[in-house]
């Protein structure tokens, strides 16, 4: 059996010391894997989601252009 290595997790440069309303991912474990781990950053012992590394880069591409805002056409 091989041992699971615990990631390191990074949140945005934007987040606030309080942790605020972020998401954290561990870049680390997408070089190993080829996935994107993701938790939230306010309760980093809940569930851990895991995304393919090119849906995750769409994703914050999305974040970068504001197409998630409820006013983006």
């Amino acid at each position: 059996m091989t041992p699971q290595l615990r990631p390191a997790w990074t949140k945005s440069s934007h987040s606030n010391p309080d942790g605020g309303n972020c998401l954290e991912w561990s870049p680390a474990s997408c070089t190993a894997t080829g996935a994107i781990p993701v938790r939230d950053s306010k309760n980093p012992q809940g569930p851990i989601l895991t995304f393919p590394s090119h849906s995750f880069a769409e994703f914050i591409a999305g974040i970068k252009t504001d197409a998630f805002s409820r006013h983006h056409q």
